[in-house]
Order: structure tokens, then C-alpha cells, then sequence
């Protein structure tokens, strides 16, 4: 064969093969465009066939996009969600990702954390956090959520990338107005010290440093942790039932026992939400995660060949890391298919761009045709019955966390007193420190200028607030009744 002859066949397959990978990239651009296209590629192979519109004919509004896809009222901004601006209405639901990856740390994504909020048309709605993972209550902060308000945690597991933020945010939170106990929930383990309750007693002694040196602020009981551990064998188990809401969980295969799923069911609005946590593709959470109306799972792009030429690791270490820890999109997609959910959606996992994101969608949409969006950090998901809305949150990149109310001191349905007092400090600093450091201090004196020097405050002056002057200089009339 002649050397020109042998360069145009090269040439014609190397032409066919970009012709085939530009149908490919059209395809997975659509798809991340319009949250995914089913069956574009099938429709390639099938020789004219048209592509299947699983919602029906509906021009210009999408083929993966279902009717009750749509903002309502509720929603002051159709393209953002603006932290604080919303007042989120009574029997709605609201689903915010705090965070959303695993490992390795990015600029774009913090520890897996989902933060679940019930409308009752206040300004502090009641608040479910599943997962605290490295980060993420740096977002719930920036969402304008009070520090005291940080509580009902649900831990799916004892990785650290699900609980790292645990560690750091009780003693500020408790720093914050946070005078009452936190509430943390999780699973045992195979022993008593492979469970939650031995975790959460040694975080502690890990952190008694810190716990002691803040005693010296008014904190209250906030330091204290109520644990509530249940049996991770337990299938459909009940966790968490008060007020209309029921929190069940069930074990998954994670290679260590001691990891769970779990559904929340708001019975007064009819509403659901499920998070599996980690895991491999299981029955269980297909059975009990049926119908939901928000399902997260997490996902785990099954490219192995492609990601050991991108990170350079061999090929055979994310098959086994996938096949022991993680479901699939494939998985995702089919396990989506068992439970018909109103909503999809995938969390825990490695944002890689959009070479990735369109292979990621192209393996789900193998089996899902229904309504699907990354579960990114920042994404809110607004549901009610009759429809559910997506969003990006925009935060302030410095910190902006909510401006103190005290009604945040205030139990639930109680009147607003004439006076609130802060606890007083258990363990003053003088309690805790040599006397010769506080005598190696600089005089103030000598860095203030005069006409800025006030007496420093350094013994515990009894803080009193009264409330109701406090609301009404910022223009918020309160009934004295």
C-alpha cells in the first residue's frame, strides 16, 4: 500500500471518530443544559427513530423537564435564592446542599452536608441537617442560618468527611447564643466503640481545651451534646418522631457496619426527603425511599480507565474503591427508576468539569428519565405539593452571619419576656490562667490612642437585653400581648 493511500485512510478514521465524539459532546451538552436528555444516543443508532419525550409533548419547555417544574409566589427571585429574603410558607419544604464532596478537597465544594428546612411561615423555620462534613456550616452561616439554630444533626456514618465540621462548630455554636444542648444523631457500630456515642464522648475529651476556655463566655448548657444512637441493623427504624415529623433509617453496604440511610416524612404537608449516605446500590433503600419526594443519593462517576488517565492512579484502584464503597451514576440512575421520586438527586461526589458531568449524566439517563440535578453546593430546592424549584443560593464571600434576635432566646410558642440575661461563665478566666500571663499584658495605654481608650472589660459584667426595645429599633413591632 502506497504511503499516501495508508495517510488518507488514517485520515478518514480519524474524521470519523471526531464526527462520532462531536455527536457524543452535542448529546452531553444538551444534557447539562436541559438537566439531562434521555435516549439521545439509542435515537443515533436506531436509524431515524425519534428520541422518547417522557413527559409528553411540550415545545419549548424541555423533554426531561416535568409540569411541576415551575416557581410560584413563594419565590422572590426565580434565578437565585437570596439568603434571608424568603419567608419560607407553611407546608413547604426547602433543601439546601451545604456541601457536597468527598475527597479531594476544592475550591468549589465543601464536605457532604444537607440541610432540610419545614416551613411555618416565621423567619426560622424548623431545620434537619444531614451530614456536617468539612466546611459546610461556613455555608449554612453565610445562608443566614443563627448559629443557635444549628441542631438535629443526623450523621449517615463515621467518616470524617460527614461529621468534620462537628468538632468545630458545637463550641461556637454554644459561643453564639447557643445555650441549649445540641442534638446529634447516628448509628452503633459492629462494638460500642465504633458508634456515635463513643465518637461524639471522645470528640469531646479531644476538645476539652476548648470547652473549658469558653466557660469563660456565657454559654450556657450549649456545650452539652444529647446523643441519640440507634441500632444501624434496624431497618425502617424510627429515629426521630416529634411534632408530624418522622426521621427512619436503614443500614447500608459501606464496607464497615454502622452506616445508615434515612427519610424524612413531614406528615402535616405531605412531604419527604431522603439522603442515603454512602453505600452501594441496595434493595433497602429503594423500598423505603419510595415515592420520595426528594431522593439523594450519593454517586461515583464509573470511569475508571478515563480518571486513571486524568490522576495518573491505576485503573484497578477506583474499580475496587467504586465496587467495595459507592454506587455508580448506572446505579444512581436505576435506583432513581425503583423509586419514582418527584425529584433526583446526586451528592457526594468529585466535580471534575464538564467533560466528566456529561459522562456522569449520559450513565444516569441510562435508566432515569425523570427530573435530575447535581446536588452542588449551594443548589436549593424549593418543594411543595405541587411543584418544586431550583435554585443557586448567592452568599457573601466574607463573613455575614444573621444579626442576633432575641427571640432566637425564646422557646417556641412562649411570649417574648420584658428581660433576657445570658448565663453567666462557669470558669472566668481567672479560673484558668496563671496570674503572671495577664501581668505580662501591654498597658492599653500605651497602643490606644487618648481619645480612644476605654477601660478594658475583663470581669464578667452580667448581660441583659431587653428585647422588645431591641426589635423595635429595628422597625419590628412586637405584641405585648
Amino acid at each position: 500500500m502506497k504511503d499516501d493511500d495508508r495517510h488518507g485512510e488514517e485520515k478518514d478514521k480519524v474524521t470519523e471518530s471526531r464526527r462520532n465524539f462531536l455527536k457524543g459532546s452535542a448529546a452531553a451538552g444538551a444534557g447539562l443544559a436541559a438537566g439531562a436528555v434521555p435516549g439521545v444516543s439509542a435515537a443515533a443508532e436506531g436509524g431515524g427513530v425519534p428520541p422518547k419525550n417522557p413527559y409528553g409533548p411540550r415545545p419549548g419547555g424541555g423533554i426531561s423537564l416535568p409540569d411541576y417544574y415551575k416557581p410560584w409566589p413563594a419565590i422572590k427571585n426565580r434565578n437565585m435564592y437570596l439568603p434571608g429574603t424568603e419567608t419560607l410558607p407553611k407546608n413547604e419544604m426547602r433543601v439546601t446542599f451545604l456541601g457536597s464532596s468527598p475527597w479531594p478537597p476544592n475550591p468549589l465544594q465543601k464536605g457532604t452536608s444537607i440541610l432540610v428546612e419545614l416551613g411555618n411561615g416565621t423567619a426560622q423555620p424548623r431545620r434537619f441537617f444531614f451530614d456536617l462534613g468539612n466546611g459546610s456550616v461556613g455555608h449554612a452561616i453565610a445562608l443566614q442560618v443563627p448559629a443557635p439554630f444549628i441542631n438535629d444533626i443526623f450523621i449517615s456514618h463515621l467518616h470524617t468527611d460527614h461529621y468534620a465540621d462537628l468538632p468545630y462548630m458545637y463550641p461556637f455554636r454554644a459561643f453564639s447564643g447557643g445555650f441549649t444542648p445540641l442534638r446529634v444523631y447516628g448509628p452503633s457500630g459492629r462494638t460500642p466503640e465504633l458508634g456515635t456515642k463513643h465518637m461524639i464522648k471522645h470528640m469531646r475529651e479531644m476538645g476539652r481545651w476548648h470547652e473549658e476556655n469558653f466557660h469563660s463566655c456565657p454559654v450556657g448548657d450549649g456545650m452539652e451534646i444529647e446523643v441519640t444512637e440507634f441500632d444501624w441493623k434496624e431497618e425502617n427504624g424510627i429515629c426521630y418522631d416529634k411534632d408530624g415529623v418522622k426521621v427512619r433509617h436503614w443500614p447500608r453496604s459501606h464496607v464497615k457496619d454502622g452506616a445508615s440511610a434515612y427519610r424524612l416524612d413531614w406528615e402535616e404537608a405531605g412531604l419527604s426527603f431522603v439522603w442515603t449516605g454512602d453505600g452501594r446500590p441496595d434493595e433497602l433503600s429503594a423500598k423505603y425511599g419510595k415515592g420520595a419526594d426528594v431522593f439523594v443519593t450519593e454517586g461515583t462517576i464509573d470511569t475508571p480507565a478515563l480518571s486513571a488517565m486524568k490522576v495518573g492512579s491505576p485503573a484497578k484502584l477506583w474499580e475496587y474503591t467504586i465496587d467495595i464503597y459507592h454506587t455508580m451514576y448506572y446505579a444512581a440512575g436505576y435506583l432513581f427508576k425503583q423509586v419514582q421520586p418527584r425529584m433526583a438527586a446526586v451528592c457526594h461526589f468529585e466535580w471534575s468539569g464538564d467533560q466528566l458531568a456529561a459522562e456522569s449524566i449520559a450513565q444516569i439517563r441510562s435508566h432515569w428519565d425523570g427530573l435530575f440535578m447535581f446536588g452542588l453546593d449551594l443548589k436549593v430546592i424549593n418543594v411543595t405539593k405541587d411543584a418544586i424549584w431550583a435554585r443557586e443560593a448567592v452568599i457573601s464571600n466574607g463573613a455575614a452571619p444573621a444579626s442576633m434576635d432575641p427571640r432566637w432566646f425564646v422557646p417556641p410558642g412562649e411570649d417574648l419576656p420584658d428581660k433576657i440575661e445570658f448565663p453567666t461563665p462557669t470558669m472566668p478566666r481567672e479560673m484558668q490562667q496563671a496570674q503572671y500571663l495577664r501581668d505580662l499584658e501591654i498597658d492599653p495605654k500605651l497602643y490606644y490612642p487618648p481619645d480612644a481608650y476605654r477601660p478594658p472589660t475583663q470581669k464578667w459584667p452580667g448581660i441583659t437585653l431587653n428585647p422588645k426595645e431591641m426589635l423595635k429599633a429595628r422597625g419590628i413591632d412586637v405584641d405585648d400581648g
